[in-house]
């Protein structure tokens, strides 16, 4: 029983023996920061106090009195609360569970194995993926393992825009870069991407085809609009290579329009009342349902929107059979995620089908300040390169280790850093200092030769009294809290939150281990080596799940 059911039960146990009514909901607890307040903390006198009609202090201070449960030391009330100090006991049977769980602790099953979408990065092939994409990545991969060990089906999902307006400036800009290497004097057009990236492919071209388009005609525009987008789909490629992301599904804009589906919902949407015509144009009546402004749906020249498309698209989603979908996008999409969100509601789909985790900018911070990034004036830091320079591992951990909604300034000098400064290496050095206990365990002949295949049944047969240190009390029962803080990273859409969870960990840890022997102390090296076997476990799932690696040797 964990440390949260242990304190509900004897508060419940208590409002029973005084006959307090119980609260509609579970019982509030929460971790106090100060050890002097207990191991557990609740708020329930403060529900109560209306309906006792008696201030929360004197409830709490009868709870106190009347908690009487065999896992709890002691109970105080201060302020309100009521604090819970659990005993050692219970905490080392907490140990034995955590250890008996093995690589499913931390995983939930609330999903329920349903089908579940996130779709991420998804950018626009018109250029290598930046450093702003970076955090994207790694975002989306973490929640998707994220959700996945809350017991979801997860199906990882790109969004190809391949057609449109920016597709068509790409290829007029390759083709600039093509005549420019043939020696013709001609500028990339204003809007147009004037990244050096598109230089060597002009090159290239140059050198096979000759001058074989010297006008930019449709034959031309559609030759460069193909190769553009096949280019530039393979550098993404790369640098999702390089950041560890792969997916399990690529849909491209393109399909929606050979299939219809975007004229049909645009069809669905007027026959619900929700489309009007003016000036050519066909607006969706967003402000009759309290959204600020009425969006273009279809052009005058008749093209569908950006907007229009990605309604039909997240149609798509649902006929395919998600039951949830999360998309992950930056912070300027805020109002057109009101809008899809709106047209699916006025379509009839679930409110609950379509949520967003939005996030800021990212802007690289070094020796020469903060420089923000524009990939269409060719100003960028690309992902591949930014990850051959400092490491996959530091670079994901990095882009998730502030939480979405807040700007990331990506400090590229802390992130060189090879020692316990840089917080990703923090964590993974007490990885590797435990692996390093167990190898040299395994070498003095202190831990069993089958422990790898039996360790849960070691334990269970093991004296764990020794266990006393007031840190190994406390990081049982940090690792207690490990379930509960990946659902929360997920729920909330915060892996920051379990970046925190794993240097609060580290941080307990490493002061642990440069005071305390752990080999050779008799009956209390293996106690400590399960409460070590234990740590190890959850660091490496915890980093795992942020795509990061736990390695046994730095």
């Amino acid at each position: 029983m964990r440390l949260e059911a242990l304190a509900r039960a004897a508060i419940a146990d208590a409002l029973a023996r005084l006959s307090f009514p119980a609260p509609s909901g579970e019982i509030p607890l929460e971790r106090p920061e100060k050890a002097e307040y207990g191991d557990i903390s609740s708020r329930i006198a403060f529900l109560l106090a209306k309906e006792l009609r008696r201030p929360p202090q004197e409830i709490a201070q009868d709870l106190a009195v009347a908690v009487s449960h065999p896992d709890i030391a002691a109970a105080e009330a201060v302020g309100g609360f009521l604090n819970l100090q659990v005993r050692p006991e219970a905490l080392r049977r907490i140990l034995r569970e955590v250890i008996a769980e093995g690589e499913r602790y931390g995983e939930w099953d609330l999903g329920g194995g349903k089908p579940f979408q996130v779709e991420f990065v998804s950018s626009n092939p018109t250029g290598p993926l930046t450093v702003g994409h970076g955090r994207q990545a790694a975002l989306g991969d973490a929640l998707a393992n994220l959700f996945s060990a809350l017991g979801w089906d997860v199906t990882r999902e790109y969004y190809l825009n391949d057609e449109g307006r920016q597709i068509e400036l790409l290829a007029r800009s390759l083709w600039v870069r093509y005549r420019q290497a043939l020696g013709e004097d001609v500028s990339v057009p204003e809007q147009g991407y004037h990244g050096d990236y598109l230089v060597p492919i002009g090159k290239e071209l140059a050198w096979e085809w000759g001058n074989r388009y010297p006008e930019w005609t449709p034959e031309a525009a559609e030759v460069f609009r193909r190769v553009a987008v096949e280019r530039m789909m393979a550098m993404i490629h790369e640098d999702l290579a390089a950041i560890g992301v792969s997916f399990d599904v690529w849909s491209r804009e393109g399909d929606l329009h050979r299939r219809g589906l975007v004229r049909e919902v645009f069809e669905s949407l007027r026959e619900k009342g929700a489309v009007y015509e003016k000036d050519g144009a066909y607006w969706m009546r967003s402000t009759a349902y309290g959204l600020a402004r009425d969006p273009v749906l279809i052009r005058s020249d008749g093209t569908p929107t950006y907007l229009m498309v990605d309604i039909a698209y997240h149609v798509d989603k649902y006929r395919r059979g998600f039951a949830r979908v999360v998309d992950v996008q930056g912070a300027d999409h805020i109002e057109e995620q009101q809008q899809v969100k709106l047209a699916l509601r006025i379509l009839g789909y679930p409110e609950d089908f379509l949520h967003y985790c939005v996030h800021q900018f990212v802007t690289l911070k070094g020796r020469e300040g903060i420089e923000r990034m524009s990939t269409r004036k060719g100003r960028f830091l690309r992902l591949k390169d930014l990850i051959d320079e400092l490491g996959r591992d530091v670079v994901r951990y990095f882009m998730v280790r502030r939480k979405p909604e807040a700007h990331l300034v990506f400090d590229m000098e802390l992130a060189k850093k090879t020692s316990m400064e840089n917080p990703v290496y923090y964590v993974q050095y007490a990885h590797t200092r435990i692996a390093s206990i167990f190898r040299e365990a395994e070498k003095n002949g202190e831990l069993p030769r089958d422990f790898g295949t039996r360790h849960a049944s070691w334990v269970a047969e093991m004296d764990l009294s020794p266990l006393a240190d007031p840190d190994e009390l406390t990081l049982i029962k940090e690792l207690d809290r490990f379930p509960d803080v990946v659902r929360k990273a997920a729920e909330s859409y915060g892996p920051h939150l379990l970046c925190e969870y794993l240097e609060e960990l580290a941080g307990i840890f490493h002061p642990y281990y440069n005071r305390v022997r752990v080999l050779g102390q008799g009956k209390a090296t293996p106690a400590r080596l399960a409460l070590l076997h234990a740590l190890r476990t959850v660091l490496r799932k915890g980093l795992s799940l942020l795509g990061v690696s736990a390695p046994e040797v730095m």
